[in-house]
């Protein structure tokens, strides 16, 4: 495999994942990494290091940082940022592969890009939702400003460190389905014996 298809799939998995910890902050991230020449975009998506966009991502990612230190706003939030952070992670990871088929290209970006960024939410909105249950809300914040480090962390890092970030985050990933998926799959086993 080419060194640059493989350095482009690190890199949106890394943002991919950051995708799922803040919708916005990476994509913030690239674009002023695509308008500083440091991220790579290809053709269809230099939209992407426009000023609109990042004037765009800027107010939209401080909306959302500010948006998770309200309580109980920050589960509602979940509900909306869970499938936007899908297609953040697709965009993100679809803009940096190079693949001349167009469909192949969304489909790959929305499989490992979408999926990553939704496995990440997925343990996020479990972590908050278990804060929410245990501190009635309070240890939200904390959580939130664990999400908001991860996030601006993971998106930097993935541009410099493509390879070992990716890597973290196949772990994570790994980590986190093993987790919740035993859970949720011990959870429909005992619904379906008690029906």
């Amino acid at each position: 495999m080419d060194k640059e298809i493989i350095t482009a799939i690190a890199i949106g998995i890394g943002l991919s994942a950051s995708c799922g910890f803040r919708v916005f902050v990476p994509m913030l991230v690239a674009s002023i990494a695509a308008k500083m020449g440091i991220f790579q975009v290809h053709e269809g998506f230099t939209w992407i290091a426009s000023w609109p966009a990042i004037f765009c991502f800027g107010t939209a990612t401080v909306a959302e940082i500010l948006a998770y230190y309200v309580p109980f706003v920050d589960n509602l939030l979940d509900t909306i940022t869970t499938p936007m952070a899908v297609g953040a992670g697709t965009l993100l990871m679809t803009s940096v592969l190079p693949i001349d088929n167009d469909m192949l290209k969304w489909i790959t970006g929305f499989i490992v890009g979408g999926g990553t960024a939704a496995t990440i939410q997925g343990g996020s909105v479990l972590t908050r939702l278990a804060s929410s249950k245990f501190t009635a809300g309070t240890g939200n914040a904390v959580v939130a400003t664990g999400e908001h480090a991860a996030a601006f962390g993971t998106s930097a890092l993935s541009l410099f460190l493509p390879l070992i970030i990716a890597a973290l985050v196949f772990l994570l990933v790994l980590y986190l389905l093993l987790k919740f998926g035993k859970r949720l799959f011990n959870l429909s086993k005992r619904k379906a014996a008690t029906n």
